[in-house]
């Protein structure tokens, strides 16, 4: 009996030794606390002093006293918070010229309404130092009550270290506390803060966009009650692809304790709720959580405004300039904010030459309204609207942030009436490309995905079309769904070697770890020929798989072993790739090496090979933020006619990779034109030539030249030598909206958007009579990216822009003369000379004052060049140019 007293008063004194240690914060009965507080927004680039940036300053008088303390729990208190004395003015010191705040005053910005509204008294419920209850009116604008959220969340705290979930203005977030005899530190993770506002960001990490954020406040006591609290909260965001195209927002609030003076005492009440009601019926218990507050555009022009004034930037002789793509930029941001009424009035009011670039605009917008106005104003079922409705699959494919919605149109499309055959295939490969970003963000199992799965899944054994097989397999390689491994595996052995190129291409762009063993059987069967035999273009694709995807020692050494054996201008192009793999360090050089150190695979017969055929990697860019490399295939006929060349550029940034541009181009069964023998496996090959292009990590249509003997002459003597297009269109490359709410009850909107405007076409020349032939590949660009955070308030705005712009032209021309063996083959990759301009823009404004805008741009011209190939090729090239020869 006497150990269970014993125990008892054991328990008794450490559970009031605990309830001592958890008590909170306290005010004192009739004392009135008198704060001057201040809270200020600072928007700027993270380098550089805070002077170069722009914001504003409120500062206020606040008291603060006790309405009702808990009888029964000391710490359970109602407060009532009063500002008064408000002031808006900058938050960097600027000349009277400059100063937008000059000769105000509070009423003057905010309205005498809403400075009516900020000063009339609210009340808190604070329970051992936390927010539990915010009571205002609901009369209110929400931009007033998120101030007053503001004010009361610096009263956030408790007085003993630890970790816990809990909200303020800035939302439900992740809080460390750190507690002394009369300090308190308050550490935010801001990354974990739960709000009402949403955002959305750039599938690709390479295009995307990065975030930092830190969040403290430090808080001195005096008698159990704040003396000061000093919070700060910076946000920095930056393009991954140029970390100094970055925004810094710096949120500071200050309250300080002026003085204390006698104050009304407090009232009596069981519970804080029936309290509140007594002191005013009017008063509503709200959220703590800062609400949304969209500010009304005051002013601002309607889209029909917006596109005259933008027009003239987005006409096709335009296109290839930087005004292109940051008009389409801004468009998109007035598309987003219109009805469908107002998206049909422009598109139907458009001219013919401008009406493509607009539907690139309109679908990039991405909006419910946008979508159903683009799907009403295109008939697919019109031939002649071929080019629109190809703008708008490709601009589906590109998609920053696709939906279900988006995914469920195009099934709607594939099952109605079609009147072009081309746009039939671009709607099934593009929802390829959609279903894959889709499943990129978590949404693979949302019905619709699901079903195009299947279709996707089922395409190739549907139908006896070549030309619809072909269309299923680009739609699998776009949507690289695990599921259609062993159906790309089984199709990689298919007969046909159209089917076999595809299904081998897009198994390359798979995982490794997603390649099992049965997968590098099959592809390896499909090398060396170990069941039928291949055409060239196949078996390189074959080899491509196998040295790409971790290969085992006996795979490299029997590829090695191969060279030798193979068809002349392979053997030269095995030995090139194997070559390439070793200068550039790829991931399969330190196995290459080990095969090699054996002399049978490695030895002068099996090395000194010749021929035209040539593999080479380089470097285009290296930097901190980006590496970007280019890769060049050529792959020719033992008659010296191009059978493949394959143009790669890529880009890598914090170990993502983004498979920028492929351009294909194929021939076969052109022997016959000079009268040359084909190689083994082509001897029944139907005359062809096409181009495919597969753009940032998106496979488009391919285009086909010609098909045909009969269709090869006739064009032969039609042909120009103008290029044909592939893909022409202004493309939403980064895509990045944010709310930033901070701690203040401000709010911070970023917008960073990326544009492109391309143009990539290509040829094919013969000439019998010279007995030459040249391909080209034309890449034509222009970029805008920029970055834009606003703080708007209704009452005052500030914002600060980043942008950077560039033109560009880059080509690959490859000429060949086949008068004579060896033929002659010279291959260039130029760039032009281009503008890279960067530009900070600065701005303030009143709805109805002076504004402040400030521009600071400065431009270089980065010289072009000729990137560098092998030595044989400049040897080559030489003597292809060289007037004497």
């Amino acid at each position: 009996m006497k150990q269970l007293l014993f125990l008892l008063c054991l328990t008794y004194c450490f559970i009031s030794s605990s309830t001592g240690a958890s008590a909170g914060p306290r005010l004192n009965n009739d004392r009135l606390y008198k704060f001057r507080y201040s809270t200020e927004v600072l928007l700027g680039r993270p380098q550089g002093s805070p002077k170069g940036g722009t914001g504003y300053k409120i500062s206020s008088d606040v008291n603060i006293n006790l309405v009702w303390r808990n009888p029964e729990n000391e710490d359970d208190q109602l407060l009532k918070l009063e500002i008064s004395n408000v002031k808006v003015e900058n938050a960097i010191p600027l000349s009277k010229k400059n100063n937008i705040f000059l000769d105000t005053t509070a009423e003057s910005i905010l309205g005498k309404e809403k400075l009516a509204f900020l000063q009339t008294p609210f009340i808190v419920h604070w329970r051992l130092g936390k927010l539990r209850s915010f009571y205002t009116y609901k009369a209110e604008p929400a931009t007033i009550r998120n101030l007053k959220r503001g004010v009361a969340s610096m009263l956030m705290m408790q007085l003993r270290s630890g970790k816990m979930v809990e909200a303020d203005a800035s939302g439900k977030c992740f809080v460390e506390y750190k507690a002394s005899k009369d300090l308190v530190i308050r550490t935010k993770d801001v990354e974990s803060c739960k709000n009402t506002e949403t955002g959305f960001t750039t599938h690709s990490q390479v295009l995307g966009v990065s975030g930092k954020s830190s969040s403290a406040t430090v808080i001195t006591l005096r008698d159990s009650f704040i003396e000061s609290a000093v919070s700060e909260e910076t946000y920095v965001l930056s393009v991954n692809a140029r970390h100094t195209t970055a925004t810094k927002v710096t949120s500071r609030q200050i309250l300080t304790l002026e003085k204390t003076e006698v104050g009304p005492p407090e009232v009596g009440g069981k519970d804080a709720a029936s309290v509140v009601k007594s002191l005013d019926a009017n008063l509503m218990s709200l959220g703590v959580i800062a609400e949304k507050a969209k500010p009304r555009c005051k002013g601002c022009p309607s889209l029909m405004e917006t596109w005259k004034s933008l027009r003239a930037q987005l006409e096709p002789d335009s296109l290839a300039k930087a005004s292109a793509p940051r008009s389409f930029l801004s468009l998109i941001q007035s598309l987003r904010k219109s009805t469908k009424t107002d998206i049909l009035k422009v598109l139907r009011n458009c001219s013919k030459t401008a009406l493509p670039q607009l539907v690139d605009a309109v679908t990039s917008a991405q909006t419910p309204a946008s979508l159903e106005a683009i799907l009403e104003f295109l008939n697919f079922s019109k031939k002649e609207e071929l080019v629109l409705q190809e703008r708008f699959l490709y601009a589906c494919g590109f998609a920053s942030n696709p939906t279900e919605t988006v995914l469920q149109s195009l099934l709607d499309i594939s099952k109605g009436k079609i009147g072009s055959p081309d746009i039939k295939e671009s709607v099934v490969i593009i929802m390829g490309a959609i279903v894959r970003k889709l499943c990129q963000k978590g949404a693979c199992d949302l019905p619709t995905v699901v079903q195009v799965k299947q279709m996707m899944l089922a395409g190739p054994d549907s139908t006896q079309e070549e030309s619809e097989v072909q269309m299923y397999l680009l739609a699998l390689k776009n949507s690289l769904l695990p599921e259609a491994i062993p159906l790309l595996t089984r199709y990689a052995e298919s007969e046909v070697g159209a089917f076999s190129t595809i299904a081998l291409t897009a198994l390359q762009r798979y995982d490794e770890e997603l390649i099992t063993d049965e997968v590098k059987r099959t592809v390896n069967r499909v090398y060396h020929q170990n069941r039928r035999v291949y055409e060239k273009n196949v078996r390189a694709a074959a080899a491509d798989v196998i040295l790409g995807c971790k290969p085992s020692y006996m795979e490299v050494k029997n590829v090695l072993l191969s060279i030798g054996h193979l068809p002349h201008e392979m053997n030269k192009y095995m030995l090139s790739k194997i070559q390439d793999i070793l200068r550039f360090q790829m991931p399969a050089s330190k196995i290459v090496r080990q095969v090699m150190k054996d002399m049978i695979s490695h030895n002068y017969d099996r090395f000194s090979k010749v021929g035209s055929s040539s593999s080479y990697s380089g470097y285009m860019a290296r930097d901190a933020d980006v590496t970007s490399t280019y890769s060049l295939d050529i792959l020719y006929s033992g008659s010296g006619i191009l059978r493949r060349s394959n143009m790669n550029i890529y880009g890598m940034s914090k170990g993502a990779l983004l498979h920028g541009l492929q351009v294909a181009i194929e021939a076969q069964g052109l022997e016959s034109l000079i009268a040359a023998t084909p190689d083994e496996g082509e001897e029944d090959l139907e005359s062809f030539a096409g181009m495919s292009a597969l753009l940032f990590d998106v496979q488009l249509r391919p285009v086909t030249f010609f098909k045909g003997y009969s269709d090869l002459m006739s064009k032969m003597f039609s042909m120009s030598s103008d290029p044909i297009s592939v893909v022409k269109g202004l493309i939403l490359l980064t895509d990045h909206s944010q709310v930033i709410q901070l701690q203040s009850g401000l709010k911070a909107g970023a917008e960073f958007q990326g544009g492109l405007a391309i143009d990539i076409s290509g040829g094919m020349e013969f000439s019998l009579w010279y007995r030459e032939s040249k391909t080209s590949v034309n890449n034509r660009g222009a970029l805008v990216v920029v970055g834009n955070v606003t703080v708007d308030m209704d009452f005052v705005s500030t914002g600060v822009e980043v942008s950077f712009e560039t033109e560009a032209a880059l080509d690959f021309i490859t000429t060949v003369q086949f008068s004579e063996y060896p033929f002659l083959v010279c291959m260039q990759m130029d760039k032009a000379t281009f503008p890279f301009r960067e530009t900070l823009t600065k701005s303030e404004r009143l709805p109805y004052g002076k504004n402040y805008i400030t521009q600071k741009a400065k431009e270089q011209m980065v010289p072009g060049s000729e990137f560098p190939l092998h030595q044989e090729n400049s040897n080559m090239c030489k003597k292809v140019f060289d007037s004497d020869w």
